[in-house]
């Protein structure tokens, strides 16, 4: 495991880890950065009563994973995963189920297509933002003018997509687990890392090793925080003024916001005095 403080030793480090003068920011599903500044972003998103589009996208997400892989979770990993986010906001079970119905077919329901934007936001920040749509005429124009609106660009399929890497990602409180204790079971189930933050662990593993990492997580009764398959960046854009902050926070907030994106990944790091004068 590294150490607070050090930097640069794996990819992992530099991306999420914690220095005494720096926080590392990844924005991901529902806001589930793992940095100071995320981390109030999630709970606003929470405490905002934004509870009902959270629940029309994760019912989109359950949809596509119904209809590509079929209605039974314990066959479907993706489905799975989708059902684990749902009960996570606390989406009701009978919407669920109706979700997961229209995805296989058995009840009608809206035809959505799968697509990945990339693009940059201000000061180069590489951007991927995942949508599922009914109507990518009407999406596409949308994100572009979400992009442009806030200092950044639409690009081509691509041209970020090679800064990121899929990674299973899940976190721990400090105060749910001891250290040593948690670095043994996560090293024994796969893990590739494991980073103190200062708030949280932050476990990370190949995707193939994730279902085993937190199947041996639930089996001790460790409580996770965030528990995901995410697209990680490989490297950091350090962001050193307060309004490139601004813009880069407006233009997630942006997408948050927008009905048909589902994740928002980038790869900005806000040194911790500029993420104080944020927020």
């Amino acid at each position: 495991m590294s150490s607070a403080g050090q930097s640069g030793i794996i990819h992992v480090k530099r991306v999420f880890g914690f220095s005494f003068d720096k926080v590392r920011v990844f924005w991901g599903f529902i806001m589930s950065g793992h940095s100071h500044w995320a981390g109030i972003k999630y709970k606003k998103a929470v405490n905002d009563a934004k509870r009902g589009r959270l629940w029309s996208k994760i019912a989109k997400m359950i949809m596509i994973a119904a209809k590509h892989g079929g209605g039974d979770p314990s066959a479907n990993l993706t489905l799975r995963y989708s059902i684990d986010k749902a009960k996570a906001a606390n989406m009701p079970k009978d919407t669920i189920e109706k979700a997961i119905k229209k995805g296989t077919g058995e009840l009608g329901g809206a035809n959505f297509e799968e697509i990945v934007y990339e693009g940059y936001g201000p000061n180069g920040v590489a951007v991927m933002v995942d949508a599922l749509t009914d109507n990518r005429n009407r999406t596409g124009p949308e994100i572009k003018r979400i992009f442009e609106k806030h200092g950044g660009s639409l690009g081509t399929s691509g041209c970020v997509g090679w800064m990121f890497s899929k990674k299973g990602l899940i976190t721990v409180r400090i105060d749910k687990a001891d250290e040593d204790e948690l670095l043994e079971i996560a090293l024994s189930a796969g893990a590739d890392d494991m980073q103190n933050t200062g708030e949280v662990f932050e476990l990370t593993c190949e995707p193939a090793a994730y279902e085993q990492l937190k199947k041996a997580l639930e089996e001790k009764e460790i409580e996770t925080e965030v528990a995901e398959v995410s697209m990680v960046p490989q490297n950091a854009v350090e962001i050193g003024d307060v309004n490139t902050a601004k813009k880069i926070m407006s233009l997630m907030d942006a997408f948050e916001d927008h009905d048909d994106v589902q994740n928002t990944y980038a790869n900005f790091d806000i040194p911790e005095e500029i993420i104080g004068r944020i927020s």
